[in-house]
């Protein structure tokens, strides 16, 4: 046996004797490029020795099942900075999938996010990062980064862009009247902050992938307004034509849709954000001894008891052990009106509790809970792939080698006809920047992303790119009950019986904090209605209030 073959340790499911055990051994060792594969069953394990260059943990998986028997696997997602087209997509996928133990991985260009299918166990992240960095990126374990500083980040440099930029389109617009509005000692003043310091994004993604001997987007952004501002500062000190509005006028402009992504960017990673939000940071775990200790939310486990007051939400899903209340479940049902809970009852993590100090048993806590799978929901939907961008894949994954020997062509034939390097190297670089960005790449991962991210908002779970990209094809949607179409505001329609009835029914719904009592008090609040004290009030969850007024 090769020693020297990397060797792979992949978690089973589905054995249960001997013959089993074999049959993965068969299963696995029939993968081409796979040396041994000998199976633990009292762990449930295969040790797989194998050569990278013919199989991957995922043809050896996809054996394994294919053989009735199942490779258990979870999901990890990375943040990845530096990205800038489609090829750099392509390169981060293929540096994740050379892991071993990694079973399949989908990056979203628009989102920076990689969601990575690895054998639980058999991955660390710190591999999947060190990865991503040897392909010339930077990458971060981490499902969201902050908002403020993914939207923010690049709107200084955006603005120092576009101000240096306006006198050039106020010049350009004055030279077809036959003016000329700025000197060239001028022209060389406002491009040169707009090339070295809003162009420094770009020549620093255009080295890491040269160091990856790799192209991208950002090279031709870089060789384009690179050659085009350095021609000019040529022709201020020799005499020329001057092209440095070309320069600035692009960088400013792929700047401001690098921001215009990043807005996007910004509102899908806010639906994520706002259901995250909805689980509590601290939560009241009850010890042993019956006192109680504020702690993490996170450090919750299975099994604890944790006391939920008034208007807090639950940090965990689990089972109602003491006490009486009603929880707002909206999140999970779409239902405006609270459920009541009693012991013995089910609650949700993110759901509010209501007027009844309650202590549940934790059944689920972190990533086991429902939120936190629909987070994942979400985070899926936007790292998948639509159909459509198969066919963008394979198109953009040739772009940027293309553009650039289009450019050589260009360059070399205008030169052979005998024009001048000036018109050859304007025309070589007008064909890099025509190129840039590259819309095809980016558009349809970033029009799912913001169509998943505003669908979150408003309550609508997407859970792959390819049921959005089929529902362009409903023509009916039916829904399974009326609550999940109401606002989630209860308001009065009808007052029946004595006309007294809204005001004595406003007057004891005061004390309460029901969605329904809001709804009573908004009707008398309208009609201007002046409310009586109330003697005695008390609230039963889920059966409604009790108390005196007017005797």
């Amino acid at each position: 046996m090769d020693t020297t073959l990397p060797r792979l340790t992949l978690p089973l499911s589905g054995l249960s004797c001997a013959s089993c055990a074999r049959r993965v051994e068969r299963a696995a060792a029939g993968v081409p490029g796979v040396a041994t594969a000998t199976v633990n069953l009292a762990a449930e394990t295969a040790e797989i020795a194998y050569d990278p260059g013919l199989a991957d943990a995922a043809r050896i998986a996809a054996a394994i099942e294919a053989a009735g028997y199942g490779v258990p696997e979870e999901r990890l997602v990375l943040n990845i900075d530096g990205m800038s087209c489609t090829s750099c997509q392509g390169r981060v996928e293929r540096a994740l999938a050379a892991v071993p133990g990694v079973l399949g991985v989908a990056v979203n260009l628009a989102t920076g996010a990689a969601e990575v299918r690895v054998a639980r166990g058999a991955v660390d992240t710190d591999a999947l990062v060190a990865a991503v960095q040897a392909a010339g990126y930077a990458a971060r374990p981490d499902g969201i980064r902050p908002v403020s500083q993914r939207f923010g980040s690049g709107t200084a440099i955006l603005v120092l862009c576009l101000v240096l930029t306006a006198p050039f389109l106020l010049d350009m617009a004055a030279h077809l009247a036959g003016h000329h509005l700025l000197p060239a000692w001028l022209q060389l003043a406002l491009a040169t902050p707009v090339q070295l310091l809003g162009g420094a994004r770009f020549y620093r993604a255009a080295w890491a992938g040269l160091r990856a001997r790799a192209g991208n987007m950002d090279q031709l952004v870089a060789i384009g307004t690179t050659a085009a501002y350095a021609l000019s500062v040529w022709h201020v000190i020799a005499g020329g034509p001057l092209y440095f509005e070309a320069a600035a006028v692009v960088v400013a402009l792929v700047h401001l849709g690098k921001w215009l992504e990043a807005r996007a960017k910004h509102g899908a990673a806010e639906a994520i954000e706002a259901l995250r939000r909805l689980r509590p940071e601290w939560a009241a775990r009850i010890a042993a001894d019956g006192s109680e200790e504020r702690v993490p939310a996170a450090a919750l486990r299975p099994g604890d008891r944790v006391r939920i007051r008034p208007g807090e939400s639950f940090p965990a899903d689990g089972t109602v052990e003491e006490g009486e209340t009603e929880a707002d479940e909206a999140l999970i049902t779409g239902e405006s009106r609270p459920v009541a809970k009693s012991p013995g009852d089910p609650v949700t993590a993110g759901a509010v509790n209501g007027a009844g100090l309650v202590t549940i048993r934790v059944t689920a806590a972190g990533e086991g809970t429902v939120l936190a799978r629909i987070m994942r929901l979400v985070q899926s939907a936007q790292a998948s792939k639509a159909p459509v961008q198969a066919l963008v894949d394979r198109v953009a994954a040739v772009f940027v080698p293309v553009v650039l020997l289009i450019a050589l062509v260009t360059l070399t034939g205008w030169l052979a006809a005998g024009a001048d390097h000036a018109t050859a190297i304007v025309n070589a670089v007008s064909v890099l920047v025509i190129a840039c960005p590259c819309a095809l790449g980016l558009a349809t991962p970033a029009a799912l992303v913001a169509g998943t991210g505003a669908a979150a908002q408003r309550g609508v779970l997407i859970r792959d790119a390819a049921a959005l990209e089929r529902a362009r094809g409903l023509d009916t949607v039916v829904f399974d009950k009326t609550g999940t179409l109401t606002e989630g505001r209860l308001s009065v329609v009808a007052v029946a019986g004595d006309p007294d009835t809204l005001r004595l029914a406003a007057a004891l719904q005061q004390g309460s904090e029901h969605p329904l009592a809001r709804g009573v008090l908004r009707a008398a609040e309208a009609e201007g209605i002046s409310l009586p004290a109330v003697q005695g009030f008390r609230a039963a969850a889920g059966r409604g209030v009790a108390g005196t007024v007017e005797g």
